[in-house]
Formats: structure tokens, C-alpha cells, sequence
């Protein structure tokens, strides 16, 4: 697939089929994720690839159970009230599909990075793992599987970690869903460009 193509129609994909993933197509898609780049290229990173049922199942009770309080918070708050043929109600809509059915995905990974003890994670500490993460989702999408990233799991972070057997020091920095959608690709809503770059100086459109 064209690599403009697969960047400009990878879109949260939120909405699944359950039917499965050859293990050929995962295999390329893992294989993208350990290609992109890390910090010192130290590639702490491990990518728990969840295929059991059981397991599935169990993540998707605790994912419900998150998003469950994430709903509470102000701009999801703000977003229910909003109309459904909306933008943020559609944004909601999905992501509450999302949160009732996420263990019915047929693969779900947990992309995680290895902290340094008694070092705190900071935002630069996702400049070793969300690279990666966007190889699995440019990656799922050149293969036509659809995939979004959520963070909603870190709610229920510690029981997460215990299911899977994950490390006291490694940090679940994504769940991604995979599976192929029930919906179709497409470019996703964004705000244009001359809003978002800038040319030398803060607020001069590129």
C-alpha cells in the first residue's frame, strides 16, 4: 500500500470484527513495531501480544470498568451532551463501543516500556515506545486491520499487570486493539494545517 495512503486513512478503528488475524499478517505487523526508533536505541520496550480468550475477556471486564470513570471526567462529560450526528458524538459513541466490547478484539497488545528504578515516567519517556505503536497501526492498516490506541486500561493498571504477569518496573504505555473493522478507512477529521504549523515563529501559518 501506498505509505501517503496508509498515513492519511489511519484512523481510530474502534469498531471490530471478531474474526481472527492469520498469524503471517501479526507477525509483519510485530515486526514493523520492533523497526521503529528509541531513545539511544536502548528498544526497552516489550509488546504483549494477547491472543486466549480467557485473557481477552478479563481485559475487556477491567477496560469496561475504566471507562466506566473515565466518562466521568469533564471533556467526556461534555461530550455526551453533545448531538450524535456531532463530531464529539460520534467520537463518543465509538469510544463507548469500544469500552463495551474491547475483549471481543480479536488480538490485543499491550505496548510496554522498561523504566529505569527509581526513575519517574515523563512524557519523554513515550519517545521510546508511541513510535513503535504507530508502526503497529500503519502497519495494521496497510494489511486492511483496522486499530486505535487507548491509555483508558491504566485505570485498572495494577490488575492489568497481575493478569498478564507484567513487571513492577515496565509500563503499559498503550493497548491497541486489533482486528478488522466494521466500519471504513478513511481520512480521519483533523484541523488543517495552517492551525497547526507554524513557519519560524509561533502562530505564522506554514
Amino acid at each position: 500500500m501506498d505509505f501517503f495512503d496508509a498515513v492519511t486513512t489511519q484512523r481510530a478503528m474502534r469498531r471490530l470484527k471478531a474474526d481472527p488475524i492469520p498469524d503471517a499478517a501479526l507477525r509483519r505487523v510485530m515486526d514493523a513495531a520492533a523497526c521503529a526508533p528509541s531513545g539511544g536505541n536502548r528498544q526497552g520496550w516489550s509488546f504483549l501480544v494477547v491472543r486466549d480468550p480467557a485473557k481477552r475477556a478479563r481485559l475487556g471486564e477491567l477496560y469496561r470498568e475504566a471507562w466506566g470513570e473515565l466518562v466521568k471526567v469533564p471533556y467526556y462529560a461534555s461530550a455526551a451532551k453533545a448531538p450524535p450526528d456531532s463530531p464529539a458524538g460520534k467520537m463518543l459513541a465509538s469510544a463507548r463501543h469500544l469500552g463495551e466490547h474491547l475483549g471481543e478484539a480479536p488480538v490485543l497488545i499491550l505496548a510496554c516500556i522498561a523504566v529505569d528504578p527509581g526513575v519517574a515516567p515523563s512524557v519523554t519517556t513515550g519517545a521510546s515506545i508511541y513510535p513503535a505503536v504507530q508502526n503497529i497501526m500503519l502497519a495494521a492498516r496497510a494489511l486492511g486491520i483496522g486499530s486505535c490506541l487507548t491509555t483508558i486500561h491504566r485505570f485498572r493498571d495494577a490488575q492489568v499487570k497481575e493478569l498478564l504477569g507484567i513487571p513492577p518496573n515496565v509500563e503499559t504505555a498503550a493497548l491497541i486493539p486489533l482486528g478488522y473493522p466494521l466500519g471504513k478507512f478513511g481520512r480521519p477529521p483533523r484541523r488543517p494545517l495552517r492551525e497547526v504549523a507554524f513557519a519560524d515563529r509561533w502562530g505564522q501559518a506554514f
